[in-house]
């Protein structure tokens, strides 16, 4: 199983960015998945999560506080994609940014790094 995440660049404070992430032998479709993000000298932490019914009709995204609702998440079942949707971005969001995946519905806590099997290698996101 391979993740790859994509989009990550350099943004101006209160810009926005959308990043994107992709899987090889491993499909999103009723599986938990998560954004984490790591600065350096910091401990990776959750940002946002979506948990999905087995069928995908019916989703629960969790989210970090710290966020104010700026981070959403959503899925493109056709497509296979999971996106990490950041608005109003601050130069303390500056990090790189991990797409995490687990091959069960749900995990718990949604924001720990051990609660998922499978990782991409990361997106870096700089916000001047």
């Amino acid at each position: 199983v391979q993740l790859v995440e994509s989009g990550g660049g350099l943004v101006e404070a209160g810009g926005n960015l959308t990043l994107s992430c992709s899987a090889s032998q491993f499909s999103f479709r009723g599986n938990a998945v998560a954004w984490f993000r790591q600065s350096p000298g910091k401990k990776r932490e959750g940002v946002i999560a979506n948990h999905c019914t087995a069928t995908g009709e019916f989703c629960m995204p969790y989210s970090a506080d710290s966020l104010q609702d700026r981070f959403t998440i959503s899925r493109d079942n056709a497509k296979d994609i999971i996106y990490l949707h950041m608005r109003n971005l601050k130069p303390e969001d500056t990090a790189m940014y991990y797409c995490a995946a687990a091959p069960r519905s749900t995990v718990s806590p949604w924001s720990y790094v051990v609660s998922y099997d499978y990782w991409g290698k990361g997106t870096q996101v700089t916000v001047s």
